[in-house]
């Protein structure tokens, strides 16, 4: 038979030297070197938790010990903040109270009459196993809400079935004026003004038949305060068994568009300013340019020089108008985006 070769430490909390010996042998059956601690008694464990040096992968416990037993050693023992598998092994065979140590945090509840090597090694490897993954499991969790709730944008979850929220971070709660209970009394209808709520419905409907898992958009959104601002939305599904339950995380982007729109419009006023100096300015211009060239002309008589002198100052003063009025188209935009226009 291959033994286990990996290098498991097993606390043995254990006062019944027969018991201790029957584990090591049992243990010595399917792991090679395994190394084995004792503790005599709650006491003598506690000491041994308690050490940051100390390291173990699994504990074996028994329930009645010299000074303590039963329910309060069970609670005691994890109240140690215990990072590893509790086995219980005792003589105790009840089932219901198999069941009240389950819930409690034990890991495995073992008879010692129906004990056998292979039990015991199975129960020490599936649950240290176990362990690990309820723990990366936590640790996510754990990141996943640190992550939402200190967002500096608004995020929620939400029943896509109902639309009932079901949970909201502080930004959201900053940026809608609503408080955690109110949200929590909500709909995502309640955001949504009302000429948009066919809308919402076509979309949820949408989401649902397409079984899509993310979703990003731009929607208005109501306040509290019904002040309605544009939201780019980002959508996802929380869990893939759960697909009822989204994450949602709305980012602001009504100033955004605001200045988006302020630019296009200064954009079209800057191509009208460029259309008058190229196109409008340059008709008298050219005017005012033949018509000096003709002044240069010898035989022309007087009242001929005349008539050429009025078109001069005609041509000249309508370029004066085209030109004041490019002044004021630059200087209203100039004023429009918090600048000055000297002339």
């Amino acid at each position: 038979m291959i033994k286990d070769k990996t290098p498991y430490h097993i606390l043995v909390i254990e006062d019944n030297p027969g018991d201790i010996i029957l584990i090591q042998d049992f243990l010595e059956e399917w792991i090679l070197n395994p190394t084995i601690i004792r503790a005599h008694n709650y006491n003598e464990a506690r000491i041994l938790l308690e050490q940051e040096e100390f390291v173990c992968h699994c504990i074996l416990l028994d329930l009645t010990l010299p000074d303590k037993s039963g329910e309060a050693l069970i609670i005691d023992i994890l109240s140690n903040n215990i990072k590893v598998p509790i086995i219980v092994l005792t003589g105790f065979d009840s089932f219901p109270f198999a069941l009240k140590s389950l819930s409690l945090g034990i890991s495995d509840y073992l008879l010692k009459e129906d004990l056998s090597a292979i039990s015991l090694y199975k129960s020490i490897v599936y649950n240290i196993e176990k362990k690990k993954t309820l723990i990366s499991l936590q640790e996510s969790e754990d990141r996943y809400s640190k992550l939402f709730h200190i967002s500096p944008l608004p995020m929620w979850l939400f029943d896509i079935d109902s639309l009932r929220f079901l949970d909201v971070n502080q930004a959201a709660m900053d940026n809608y004026g609503y408080d955690f209970d109110e949200f929590m009394s909500m709909t995502l209808k309640d955001l949504r003004p009302e000429t948009e709520l066919d809308y919402l419905e076509e979309l949820i409907a949408k989401i649902k038949e397409s079984k899509s898992q993310n979703f990003n958009g731009i929607l208005t959104h109501k306040k509290k305060s019904n002040e309605l601002i544009q939201v780019e939305i980002f959508s996802s599904v929380m869990d893939a068994e759960k697909s009822e339950v989204r994450l949602v995380l709305a980012h602001d982007i009504t100033d955004k568009l605001k200045r988006i729109d302020a630019i296009e419009k200064q954009n079209k006023k800057l191509k009208e300013i460029a259309w008058l100096e190229s196109h409008v300015v340059r008709a008298p211009l050219a005017r005012i340019i033949g018509l000096v060239n003709m002044l240069d002309n010898e035989i022309l008589e007087e009242d001929e020089r005349s008539t050429l002198l009025q078109y001069i100052k005609e041509s000249t003063q309508e370029m004066d108008e085209i030109v004041r009025e490019v002044v004021q188209k630059a200087e209203a935009l100039s004023l429009n985006n918090g600048y000055t226009y000297e002339t």
